[in-house]
């Protein structure tokens, strides 16, 4: 068991702590009386008065409880009269304890003798109850640390799911208005290729956690799907060349992270080409960072300080929201001019390397 279950579990972390709060009482007292050489039978009225404040001090706990959402100054009065009460009552079991064992049954004149100087167990059962109060506080924070942590995190994945799938429908509007254009040009043989390629890219953007990260092997395959329904509808216009190293490969990125990347690239640049265009796709590991970059030969776009001027897509916004989502500030996504023509993205993120099963 470890300590935070066993902070978790309120019962069982009182009565740890009660037994050991009052062995480490009896171990005190009894170093003390090897300093001032009691003799040996003291020992008996250690373990007798601390058996005694073990027992005696189990209801306070109840009572706290009771008064726990009181206003201060009723927990403040009950807290020290309480105290009071149980430090005289645990100082006369003490005194006959010593009374009765230590000395042989020697009574005091006067009955109100056990009643004398018992400050010092008021005080013990002041501090009792001052450690109580404490590690309920602490239980407490501590409780309500874990629900903002976990509201945060919820509140985390909610927003990168709805990322993610933010991308999918923009993806499936436009393959499905070009199977449409498929079906009314009679080119029934390409529009039902497009379909069953179609149906096996949803398959894995279903059977995929948005939130957990992919190998980028994993992630290519992804890719391949999604540009095999776009050769349907450009045929030999689009080109796409893969460049990716082994030690890439194994690298984990988010899932579907470089698909609307790669849509942008078709829709600006091989769609503007009559005679179609490629696609560059390369990735490589260097100071244990994933270098990604995708490039296209199309027309470019106006670029200012790095970001698309007039841009009305949602890919690359939300691409690069989901990277500081998941990265924060440690990941870099820069846009530039390829050479000769076209747009060029680089993405750098750190290198983690996917764990085979």
């Amino acid at each position: 068991m470890n300590w935070q279950s066993l902070v978790d579990n309120r019962q069982r972390f009182f009565w740890v702590l009660q037994i050991a709060g009052w062995i480490g009482y009896a171990l005190v007292n009894y170093i003390g009386s090897k300093v001032f050489e009691m003799r040996d039978i003291y020992v008996f009225v250690i373990v007798l008065n601390a058996y005694a404040g073990c027992l005696m001090t189990v209801p306070l706990r109840y009572m706290y409880r009771k008064v726990w959402n009181a206003s201060p100054w009723v927990l403040m009065l009950v807290v020290f009269g309480a105290s009071y009460v149980t430090g005289t009552l645990w100082a006369v079991v003490q005194k006959f304890n010593l009374w009765e064992i230590y000395r042989h049954g020697y009574r005091p004149n006067e009955w109100f003798y056990y009643f004398q100087q018992g400050l010092d167990s008021v005080y013990i059962i002041l501090c009792w109850s001052g450690l109580y109060f404490g590690i309920k506080y602490y239980q407490l924070l501590q409780s309500e640390r874990q629900k903002a942590l976990k509201a945060t995190t919820m509140a985390h994945e909610a927003q990168l799911k709805m990322l993610r799938y933010q991308l999918n429908p923009h993806f499936l509007f436009n393959t499905l208005n070009a199977i449409s254009t498929l079906i009314l040009v009679k080119e029934n043989k390409d529009a039902n290729l497009m379909v069953s390629k179609l149906s096996d890219f949803l398959r894995y953007t279903l059977n995929t956690d948005p939130i957990k990260k992919v190998p980028l092997e994993q992630e290519i395959h992804a890719l391949m799907l999604y540009l095999e329904i776009e050769k349907v509808r450009f045929d030999e216009r689009l080109q796409v060349n893969v460049d990716v190293s082994e030690q890439a490969k194994e690298a984990l990125v988010p899932s579907l992270i470089l698909q609307p990347i790669i849509e942008n690239s078709i829709k600006y640049a091989i769609a503007q080409l009559n005679e179609g265009g490629v696609i560059d796709i390369k990735a490589q590991v260097f100071a244990n960072e994933l270098l990604l970059e995708v490039g296209d030969n199309g027309p470019g776009t106006e670029l200012k300080n790095g970001q698309l001027v007039n841009s009305q897509g949602v890919g690359i916004a939300n691409t690069q929201d989901r990277l500081k989502t998941l990265y924060e500030n440690n990941y870099s996504f820069v846009l530039s001019d390829n050479t000769p023509s076209g747009l060029k993205v680089n993405l750098r993120v750190p290198f983690e390397k996917a764990v085979k099963k």
